[in-house]
């Protein structure tokens, strides 16, 4: 038998990896035409996942119902047909991972002879299950590692656009600012710039590869998941740090660095979500030279029951009339509009007299500073995010 070594192993690795990225592109891409998880959607993404499983069929459900199946037995489980067998029907009741190892162990009665087997995944938003993932398997040899974390992962993914389609029929916060806006942030151009980064380490350093694909599932995930609570203020500088780690791998560590100094006693001061990364990206997009290092500072420090939040870059900076546009209060695209949500968010959540400010200078760099008044006092009754 022929040895294995280094080389072919980070050729599997490299193979594997680029698999999930060609799968999550193409998920990405359904999902976006399709407006969401439909049935039409979930049918092709069921075909698309088909040939890459090792396995007979695939199926996606929501709590009650077949979304899409793909594979053996497929006329007898159409799409809008309740769900028939007990595994699916407990998964969705404790929100656990299964695997099982016979027909019986699914609950089919004898009439799929070719399905012996079957991973399922609970899909969720936050802790709530509102569907399943399925793969189905004619041997149980044929579950291993790997497929188990092929269904994982991609049950991650479709959780998430569970949740964006949850997130565009609320209108939450207590000012009148859209969350479809808020959404608007996870940048197209951010997602596949990200997407080719990976797909460039895969053939440079699959295990960096792997790792940075797995961070932007929770990336994504957690954008979404958390865009109408409140969390811990770690959490939030946690979510930054993450996206910036993207930009890091696609620039260099040449061209980026961040420091964040953050008081072990205000970490967890609650504040409204995906309120300090898009700033961040901000400075990534329009702060850079052309030559040198881009060093972005966020400072988190209290006055008295006050809280402040200064996020100050050394980039290019901007002139008066820039800074005035962007912070105009009828901006509606752009830059402008994510410093209107987040202006709306500092001024609603917290006491009169919180703000949001903009210094900026031509090539010295710019500074935000989040002043959140009685911050340290108002958010001991606010709930947080688990």
């Amino acid at each position: 038998m022929a040895r294995r070594d280094g080389s072919n192993i980070d050729h599997i690795r490299a193979v594997i990896t680029r698999k999930m990225l060609e799968f999550t592109s193409k998920t990405l891409e359904y999902l976006s035409e399709e407006g969401g998880l439909t049935m039409k959607s979930a049918q092709a993404i069921c075909e698309m996942l088909l040939p890459g499983i090792n396995g007979v069929a695939v199926a996606i459900t929501d709590t009650t119902t077949i979304l899409g199946y793909a594979g053996v037995s497929e006329d007898g489980n159409p799409s809008g047909r309740p769900i028939r067998t007990q595994a699916t029907r407990d998964t969705v009741a404790d929100g656990e991972k299964r695997i099982m190892l016979t027909a019986q162990d699914i609950g089919f009665k004898g009439d799929v002879e070719a399905i012996q087997a079957a991973i399922i995944v609970p899909l969720k938003i936050s802790k709530q299950v509102v569907g399943t993932l399925k793969f189905y398997y004619s041997n149980p040899d044929s579950i291993d590692e790997m497929q188990q974390a092929i269904a994982e992962g991609f049950g991650d993914l479709i959780s998430t656009q569970f949740a964006a389609a949850a997130l565009e029929e609320q209108r939450r916060l207590t000012t009148s600012y859209e969350l479809k806006a808020l959404q608007a942030q996870i940048n197209p151009h951010f997602l596949f710039n990200t997407l080719n980064t990976i797909s460039a380490f895969i053939r440079m350093d699959p295990d960096k590869a792997r790792k940075l694909l797995r961070e932007f599932a929770v990336f994504y995930r957690k954008t979404l998941e958390n865009s109408d609570d409140l969390i811990e203020l770690s959490r939030e500088l946690e979510q930054t740090q993450r996206y910036f780690g993207f930009e890091l791998a696609r620039f260099g560590e040449d061209k980026l660095s961040l420091t964040i100094n953050l008081p072990e006693e205000l970490a967890e001061v609650p504040v409204p979500a995906f309120m300090v990364q898009p700033i961040v990206e901000n400075g990534v997009r329009h702060a850079r030279h052309d030559d040198g290092t881009l060093n972005i500072v966020i400072d988190v420090h209290a006055e008295g029951d006050d809280l402040y939040i200064v996020i100050a870059d050394d980039g290019v900076g901007m002139s008066e009339e820039k800074r005035q546009n962007i912070m105009h209060a009828k901006s509606t695209s752009g830059l402008g509009i994510a410093v209107r949500n987040i202006n709306d968010r500092v001024t609603g959540y917290f006491a009169p007299g919180s703000s949001m400010s903009y210094e900026s200078e031509e090539g010295k760099g710019t500074t935000v500073t989040l002043y959140l008044k009685d911050a340290l006092v108002l958010n001991k009754g606010m709930a947080v995010a688990d």
